[in-house]
């Protein structure tokens, strides 16, 4: 995926924090508004969970079991599984968004392209195929909610990450695919690429694998919705340079529009001192000879010159 965040801008182009800003919001605020407004179909995400588990132990790859009862049996992991769960994905995010910013502005507006264009897939996909995650299944399949287990230690409550008392302000079912990898994803290849010292790039590779045993671990998704995650980063990065193209091709015709609006009024300038006006009769400007004045300077030095000639033609 590196050509996704390989683009540079325009020379001497370089984006502004006050269109920049905006943007972004925009288009999380939409992101948060359409998960809201998707239907909760339940059963379904219920039936949609089951199949998941359903087809991973078919695979042999349900690790979420061992992961969810060792954070379940020792605090000391659960804990701060739960804290990062909570809230590594609103911090790392916009730190290394705000880190391309000032420090690879050459790379920032295709980062920035590919983290919007995969979080609106991930609403697709949210959209599609509701998911109830592993936390919320019937106590039989063998699953404890962690955020529930741990809530006297943080924020959260019954709603996953959501603050207590608010989980009704966030849509539960929504975890296929698991953006929170899918946005570790994006994190880790951004600190993969422009990172210069080891340990940034180390960090790099370890924030998305650790997002994932997190996320499996509390219960909130299963396996295959972080397989979903990256490989909705993935087709993201595929689409970020026609996405681009798209975008800039709108604002070409938008300034094409502003560019056909009226001329100005104002005559343009003219090369002749007087502009296209003309001197009456007799008039002339101010310090210009005319035909009749050198005449009469002619004649006069004829007349000199005369009376100059006659007092010699007598001598």
């Amino acid at each position: 995926m590196p050509h996704a965040i390989a683009v540079t801008p325009p020379s001497g182009h370089r984006p502004r924090w006050w269109t920049e800003l905006p943007l972004i919001a925009v288009v999380y605020g939409l992101y948060s508004t359409g998960r809201l407004l998707v239907r909760e179909d339940i059963p379904g995400a219920v039936e949609h969970g089951l199949a998941i588990l359903r087809l991973e132990k078919a695979l042999h790859i349900n690790a979420e079991h061992p992961l969810n009862r060792l954070l379940t049996d020792h605090p000391a992991l659960g804990i701060p599984a739960d804290f990062a769960y909570a809230s590594l994905h609103y911090l790392v995010t916009p730190a290394i968004l705000v880190w391309i910013f000032r420090r690879r502005a050459a790379a920032f507006r295709a980062a920035r392209t590919w983290l919007m264009t995969s979080t609106l897939l991930g609403l697709v996909g949210f959209t599609l195929m509701p998911t109830c995650p592993p936390r919320l299944l019937e106590a039989h399949h063998g699953f404890v909610d962690t955020m529930a287990q741990y809530s006297a230690y943080g924020w959260w409550g019954a709603g996953a990450s959501a603050p207590r008392g608010l989980s009704g302000m966030t849509n539960q079912y929504a975890a296929m695919p698991s953006l929170h990898v899918g946005w570790a994803v994006w994190c880790g290849v951004l600190l993969w690429r422009h990172g210069r010292h080891p340990l940034v790039r180390t960090a790099g590779v370890a924030y998305p694998l650790i997002t994932v045993l997190v996320v499996m671990g509390t219960a909130n998704h299963y396996f295959l919705d972080a397989v979903a995650g990256a490989a909705v980063m993935a087709v993201g990065a595929l689409l970020t340079r026609p996405v681009m193209r798209i975008a800039d091709r709108v604002k070409d015709r938008v300034r094409a529009v502003f560019a056909h609006a009226p001329a100005s009024l104002t005559p343009a300038e003219s090369p002749i001192v007087s502009d296209g006006c003309k001197t009456s009769a007799g008039e002339r400007i101010p310090g210009q000879r005319t035909a009749s004045a050198d005449s009469r300077d002619a004649r006069t030095r004829s007349t000199a010159e005369a009376d100059d000639d006659a007092p010699a033609a007598a001598l």
